[in-house]
């Protein structure tokens, strides 16, 4: 009886193996395109494979030149560091091990609500990885030039090059000044391939830095205009060759429309605006910045809207809600399972433009690894006349913050309308934040326009209950609960 059980279990340990075996050996690799600088300071393996490591310019270390950048419109394109990140698809987990330039001493695997134990190992780092995790590795306590690391799954339902209705490019570099993507058409980008945006002959633009700035910024690279539209793939649209504020790298303008798997590197302005559209699904983009005024995903007048699985790391805001005016309310937008790093401004939040009313925001369940900014981690910036309501900020762990929350009305550079809004029915629930100091304030701008019924539960700063003492007030706050 003994034998045969032990028999039956070595037979169940073989098939594990074997599945284990399996599951790394099918870690799918695309090889970096002819032409393409590789970064120097990282070598990569996932499942004992080689993984080319690309180049992403981010913001500085120095907080003035992190400042200058964002002010320093003009010149905002010089002030850069380097970091680097790898892209591969796997079905279920593999083993990555990371070597780098210098002798690796200290290692750090972020978020940490991954739980990724990782060991240093004849000089390299060694640890786990599942599908569809966005992980940013740093070593020797170097946080700005780090190495991300994007665990795609794989793949599925790969349109046909040959299709007409499939803008399809393939491994390797492509240029394109304006492409613009209709009703019912795919926009694919394969692995390995670099889609690079320029700014055309027939456009008369200079190349200099300052082009964009002095003249009216030219349409969007790629517009998404119409009915059921699709981008999608494992390949990257690289902005790097266009001025700064010259264009939008993709800019969405439609309905049902879904932008999934893509890496954005190196927007002049804001990267992924929304406007005016309905039922937008923005599942695992990976998006890197580092120029003045180059957000990451803008929602602006639109519904029905649903950003998921994204890595975002870039100078200005992250993902932020508007309301232009003259068109029409923005509502129903669900921002969840989200890796952000903030350099600048903000991570999640509404504003400044609000000139129409928003109401029924969801932010939750995302990681904020990293928050440097001068602006705050999660914020309503309301300088305009419209109506904020129905806004939840739920189950979000912030690794690193100063400027905490901020629910502010009062006049400001943005400000157009004559008149001031309101701010009703705010809840924080579940929120987990480090930081000294960790700033919370409430601030509205008359006795008809308050910050109205705000709720604050199990709200944790370094492992302290958020008190009632330690948020910042003034006459036009009323109704503000702690549970």
């Amino acid at each position: 009886m003994k034998r045969r059980l032990l028999v039956i279990l070595t037979l169940c340990f073989t098939a594990f193996s074997g599945f284990a075996w399996k599951a790394e050996s099918e870690v799918i690799i695309y090889p970096a395109p002819a032409g393409e600088t590789l970064s120097r300071a990282y070598q990569v393996t996932a499942a004992g494979k080689n993984v080319p490591v690309y180049v992403a310019k981010v913001a500085s270390s120095d907080r003035k030149l992190r400042y200058k950048a964002m002010d320093d419109k003009i010149n905002s394109a010089r002030y850069f560091e380097e970091a680097a990140f790898s892209y591969f698809d796997l079905p279920g987990s593999a083993t990555i091990t990371v070597s780098a330039a210098s002798v690796i001493k200290t290692v750090k695997i972020l978020p940490s609500s991954y739980q990724i134990a990782a060991e240093i190992k004849a000089g390299k780092v060694i640890f786990q990885i599942k599908a569809g995790q966005q992980v940013t590795v740093e070593i020797n306590g170097e946080i700005i030039q780090s190495l991300h690391i994007f665990a795609n799954t794989i793949e599925k339902n790969k349109p046909d090059a040959n299709d007409p209705d499939v803008l399809f490019y393939g491994p390797g570099i492509h240029e394109i000044s304006r492409l613009v993507v209709k009703d019912n058409q795919t926009l694919y980008l394969a692995g390995g391939a670099i889609l690079r945006t320029v700014i055309g002959e027939n456009e008369k633009a200079s190349t200099t830095p300052t082009s964009g700035l002095k003249n009216k910024p030219y349409p969007p690279s790629i517009s998404l205009t119409g009915k059921n539209i699709k981008v999608r793939g494992r390949g990257i649209i690289d902005a790097s060759a266009c001025p700064t504020h010259s264009r939008n790298m993709i800019m969405v303008q439609g309905e049902n429309i879904s932008i999934e798997g893509i890496i954005l590197r190196d927007a002049p302005l804001w990267t992924l605006p929304v406007r005016q559209s309905a039922g937008i699904h923005i599942d695992n983009i990976k998006l890197l910045g580092y120029r003045a005024n180059s957000d990451g995903v803008d929602i602006c007048n639109s519904s029905n809207v649903l950003v998921e699985n994204c890595f975002i790391r870039t100078l200005d805001d992250l993902v932020v809600i508007k309301s232009l005016k003259g068109k029409g309310d923005t509502r129903k937008i669900t921002v969840r399972k989200c890796v952000l790093w903030n350099e600048v401004a903000h991570a999640l939040s509404l504003g400044a433009e609000i000139n129409e009313n928003i109401h029924d925001v969801l932010f939750t369940d995302c990681d904020v690894i990293h928050d440097q900014a001068r602006e705050w981690s999660l914020r309503v910036y309301h300088c305009d006349g419209g109506l904020v309501s129905n806004i939840r900020f739920e189950n979000l762990r912030i690794e690193e913050s100063k400027k905490f929350i901020s629910l502010w009305i009062n006049k400001d550079v943005w400000t157009t309308d004559e008149h001031r809004g309101h701010i009703d029915n705010i809840s924080f629930k579940n929120i987990m934040v480090k930081g000294t100091p960790l700033t919370v304030e409430l601030l509205g701008y008359g006795p008809e326009n308050l910050v109205n019924k705000v709720s604050f539960k199990n709200i944790t700063l370094n492992g302290e209950k958020l008190k009632a003492a330690q948020v910042k007030t003034n006459e036009f706050v009323k109704q503000v609960n702690f549970k």
